[in-house]
């Protein structure tokens, strides 16, 4: 019986694999066995559960953080059973990038440099890992693709900065899962382009303070939206605003 199921699982995996695109990678784990210590990180989202990404979350190598633009999008992961036996056959995980994996000169890429450009690779938080690979194995090869993120809830705005310096955080984004483009509005200016600053954080140099603000976004799959007004002119630094729209792609 266990030899069917795997034969099984073997079949489904190459009649996958024949009619997608799927790209070939490794994955490695950190984190903990809670993932607790994957909070944080290059995105700047903090709490991954308050932001709306959660455990399943993962940080990405040099060639696929694409200095902070990915922040956000979302990949489906298999294990390549027909590489290692350290695979959980039949099983895939879906997970949002929210950390940046650095590379490691001191290492080669192919032992212990994981992260080195241009290598494909996932450092995935231990609970997402171990839904795909064993536990003893360390690293996996895997395939994966890019697809559409699904969030509870809308679009969220935080306000950081101070004085004439904004600096947005913008996170639980669905579709694409990341911004290509960015501007705001004051209730008395024009629309004013903002620049990524690091990770999912954009940067606008305007007083701004004392208005309400609205927001024009193009996702990396190309929607427009706008959130007309979605911060009140009493803001503060260090709020954070939900709205109720959000992104198809």
């Amino acid at each position: 019986m266990r030899f069917l199921q795997l034969f099984a699982a073997v079949l489904v995996f190459c009649f996958t694999l024949a009619n997608s695109d799927w790209i070939p990678a490794t994955a490695t784990f950190y984190g903990g066995a809670d993932g607790s210590n994957t909070m944080g990180g290059a995105c700047g989202y903090e709490n991954l559960y308050v932001a709306g990404y959660g455990i399943n979350n993962v940080a990405l190598s040099t060639a696929l953080f694409n200095d902070g633009a990915s922040c956000g999008q979302c990949y489906v992961i298999i294990c390549d059973t027909s590489k290692s036996d350290m695979c959980k056959p039949g099983t895939s995980i879906t997970v949002s990038a929210t950390n940046f994996c650095p590379p490691n000169w001191d290492l080669p890429s192919d032992n212990g440099g994981w992260c080195n450009p241009p290598r494909h690779h996932f450092d995935m938080s231990q609970p997402a890992w171990e839904n795909i690979g064993i536990y003893r194995a360390g690293i996996i090869p895997v395939f994966y693709q890019q697809v559409k993120c699904w969030r509870q809830g809308g679009v969220r705005f935080t306000i950081n900065g101070f004085n004439y310096f904004e600096l947005v955080l913008v996170t639980n984004i669905a579709g694409s899962g990341s911004i290509r483009s960015m501007s705001v509005k004051g209730t008395n200016t024009a629309w004013i382009p903002m620049s990524r600053n690091w990770g999912a954080n954009w940067h606008c140099l305007s007083e701004l303070v004392g208005q309400a603000l609205s927001f024009a976004i193009t996702s990396t799959g190309g929607q427009y939206l706008v959130f007309q007004d979605v911060v009140p002119a009493w803001w503060q630094f260090g709020q954070t605003f939900t709205t109720w729209r959000q992104f198809d792609y």
